[in-house]
């Protein structure tokens, strides 16, 4: 058997990008309802202030499964976790394709939130397969794929449902899972824990990680209220591109690719982070971010200049939310290799508490204050991280407190 403690190898391209496509594929189907609220909603017959829910749970079933099933991974061998936790997500997926009312649809993308965790136990164990001097470069190459299919997530279900209708996003997304569970399971190099603790001495030891590790809390929640921001603009946008600018579903597809470019900040992140500079590029990405809702209010009423910047914001974003986190993640897997696993657990299910949050928020600001109102609690979200980062000594952020 393949143990940790045997000396790592440079980590192959091919599978580099195998674990990078893995990553994106499955990471998608957290997205995949975003621009699609509209008509989701119009089937299971959930009101507009209740929007923002669909969502929502998926994000907190990704939000239990990190902090349930991820740190197994600490635990059991890898790739029959993945294996397992990948069978849940094909059954969220099928349910939601043929879900009519509103608390089959909600069950369904709790368990599609669930068997996304699986991606978390992919990036870890790319973190582990890369040598140490390696391992920025690595998480960046790997977390650019898991990011490209965030971003190409929202193009594709909106071109796909614009073709068919959105049940047909989900019946595809199934049969991509099945397949590519099969096609892990047989490529991946098996590994081991070394840990001989139990399930629930492992889940005591997250609180205390937690509660103990400043690093590991502050970097959890400087990526929450980055990604509660972007999970805002995400749900929000979609509706306010039909109402506002009077686009249709493959036009608001269209929008959605500027995104991607916003993909691109992960490897600089993964590359700059290895020079030491993790610390300095965390300010920049929260004002980068505030500013990315601040300029949307520029020329309103002229909508094609106002689709242009609105599109610069969507990239600059993404650039904001993408490459810190590349860099929280750089920093927390250096905390050690016998803790990763619940390590990644506690710091995206944080995270992801966060998008939920800032779903939520979305979906019944909009409502009550159309754009604007939205737009006022994303700039906040990044604009309260940046506060708390001002108060970071960086001399002391590798130790306990």
């Amino acid at each position: 058997m393949e143990r940790e403690s045997q000396k790592r190898k440079e980590i192959s391209r091919g599978l580099m990008f195998l674990l990078a496509t893995a990553c994106g594929l499955i990471v998608a189907n957290l997205y995949y309802a975003q621009p699609l609220v509209g008509p989701i909603g119009e089937t299971i017959g959930t009101s507009p202030g209740a929007s923002g829910l669909i969502v929502t749970m998926t994000q907190l079933g990704y939000a239990a499964g990190l902090l349930f099933l991820v740190p197994l991974s600490d635990l059991i061998e890898n790739r029959r976790l993945l294996l397992s936790i990948l069978t849940v997500d094909v059954i969220g997926l099928v349910f939601g394709a043929f879900a009519g009312r509103a608390s089959l649809f909600f069950t369904a993308a709790i368990l599609i939130g669930v068997g996304s965790v699986a991606a978390q136990v992919l990036v870890p164990l790319a973190s582990h397969l890369a040598p140490e001097e390696q391992r920025g470069k690595v998480v960046g190459n790997v977390m650019s794929g898991l990011l490209l299919g965030i971003m190409l997530a929202r193009p594709a279900a909106s071109l796909i449902a614009g073709i068919w209708n959105w049940q047909m996003v989900f019946r595809l997304s199934a049969i991509i899972m099945a397949i590519l569970a099969v096609i892990l399971v047989r490529i991946l190099p098996r590994r081991f824990p070394r840990s001989s603790e139990g399930y629930g001495t492992i889940m005591i030891s997250m609180g205390a990680l937690l509660l103990k590790t400043s690093v590991l809390r502050r970097r959890a929640l400087y990526q929450a209220a980055l990604f509660g921001s972007f999970s805002l603009f995400w749900t929000v946008v979609p509706l306010w591109l039909s109402q506002h600018f009077h686009l249709s579903q493959k036009e608001i597809a269209i929008f959605a690719f500027a995104g991607v470019a916003g993909a691109i900040a992960a490897p600089i992140a993964g590359r700059l982070a290895d020079r030491g500079l993790s610390g300095k590029l965390n300010g920049f990405a929260f004002l980068a971010a505030v500013l990315s809702f601040g300029v949307t209010h520029i020329l309103e009423s002229k909508l094609a200049v106002s689709l242009m910047i609105f599109c610069f914001a969507a990239i600059l974003l993404d650039m904001a939310v993408s490459g810190n986190l590349v860099l929280s993640q750089q920093v927390i897997y250096g905390l050690g290799d016998e803790i990763r696993g619940r390590v990644n657990g506690i710091f995206m299910a944080v995270f992801f508490v966060g998008g939920a949050i800032g779903s939520a928020l979305g979906g019944l600001s909009y409502s009550l204050g159309g754009w604007t109102a939205a737009s006022m609690i994303g700039m906040g979200m990044p604009a309260a991280a940046f506060l708390y980062y001002l108060t970071e000594k960086r001399e002391n952020e590798d130790t306990l407190v």
